[in-house]
């Protein structure tokens, strides 16, 4: 069956750096576009980043571009999410998720599977 699992997650200050990966199995992960969403408690789950099954184009929420990088290795079928310059209001629980085909989709509704989640904690 289809399994994601993100790792990476933890606690850093404001400013610093992580990179969330998400290992994929069950499914050719190649065909299809991924993303990476986030929620924080008492607040609903928002879109962070996505991309094409190719890599070629992707998606970032406003509020991270120019800090996030989202990237793929579909070799060993594994998406990452590398975060910089983190601020207290990126804290959340970070999750991956398939999407229903090969494009890039910003939104929760056209993905199908997901993994469990990292939590993010960033301290000011």
């Amino acid at each position: 069956q289809v399994q994601l699992v993100e790792s990476g997650g933890g606690l850093v200050q404001a400013g610093g750096s992580l990179r969330l990966s998400c290992a994929a199995s069950g499914h050719t992960f190649s065909n299809y576009g991924m993303g990476w969403f986030r929620q924080a408690p008492g607040k609903e789950r928002e879109s962070v980043a996505a991309i094409r099954w190719n890599g070629v184009f992707k998606y970032y929420r406003d509020s991270v571009k120019g800090r996030f990088t989202i990237s793929r290795d579909n070799a060993n079928n594994t998406m990452y999410l590398q975060m910089n310059s983190l601020k207290p209001e990126d804290t959340a629980v970070y999750s991956c998720a398939r999407g229903r085909g090969g494009g890039v989709y910003s939104t929760q509704y056209e993905y199908d599977y997901w993994g469990q989640g990292t939590q993010v904690t960033v301290s000011s």
